[in-house]
């Protein structure tokens, strides 16, 4: 499937938009800071995360993923708890220290950096932005023994302005906004896609491609799907490339739903 989303890291497109995200992601990491990174929905900051994580030597990285933050701030330090191979303490009083430590010794005794990857971070509340602005407290504030990477939507860059979060704001060293991609981008992302298929020669025609590019805004999962609506819009039509009356078929039918 040319525009599938189990691609493996090494096989993603890599426009200048998502090395530059997967490359703030790296410094970050490198830095055991606190990181921002936010885009539009299928802008494509998923995708960045797994390539920058999948480049980490995993004998000196061990990534923690929360992929849904609404488990709330108990929730939250449990899975890190967790997956550091701890057994989480009941009450929220000791379970915070203890996430706290888990984090610190899996850096001080066994010498892997922690990094805490927490997606749709635009959902997280107050609280448990503060819970995180508080486990980078260390050793009286002199560095952080593990790095955060908070990725979600463009709401969550206005969220950390808010005066109540102002001491966790302070803290971000690393803030990127993942844009859609340039006209010239869709083509290659769409023909790199093609090309992974095992398809060399030219699928999409100039028309089509400019259509689903001006309909997605660029954005790589609203391409994807254009993409493979009109390929069985122009399979259905017996043609052998995707033409712009393909395009135009699959816009209409993405709007419909």
């Amino acid at each position: 499937m040319p525009f599938g989303r189990d691609l493996a890291p090494s096989m993603l497109h890599r426009h200048p938009a998502h090395g530059e995200a997967v490359a703030r992601i790296t410094w970050c990491v490198d830095q055991h800071a606190i990181g921002v990174i936010t885009g539009e929905v299928g802008a494509g900051k998923t995708v960045a995360m797994r390539a920058a994580t999948a480049a980490l030597d995993t004998s000196r990285h061990v990534i923690i993923y929360l992929p849904n933050p609404s488990v709330g701030m108990r929730g939250m330090l449990h899975h890190i708890v967790t997956a550091l191979g701890h057994t989480p303490k009941f009450y929220t009083a000791t379970l915070a220290p203890q996430a706290a430590e888990a984090l610190a010794t899996e850096h001080a005794e066994r010498g892997r950096t922690p990094v805490v990857v927490i997606d749709e971070a635009h959902l997280l509340d107050n609280q448990q932005l503060e819970a995180i602005r508080l486990l980078t407290n260390h050793d009286m504030d002199s560095g952080s023994p593990f790095a955060v990477v908070l990725v979600g939507q463009p709401t969550l860059r206005q969220r950390l302005r808010l005066g109540v979060l102002a001491a966790l704001d302070q803290r971000i060293a690393v803030r990127y906004h993942l844009g859609g991609m340039s006209a010239a981008d869709t083509a290659d992302y769409i023909g790199h896609h093609c090309k992974i298929a095992g398809r060399s020669d030219t699928l999409f025609s100039d028309d089509a491609i400019r259509l689903i590019h001006n309909a997605s805004r660029g954005h790589p999962r609203a391409v994807n799907n254009l993409a493979l609506h009109a390929l069985t819009a122009a399979f259905a039509a017996d043609h052998a490339i995707v033409d712009e009356k393909a395009a135009r078929i699959a816009i209409s039918e993405i709007a419909a739903d």
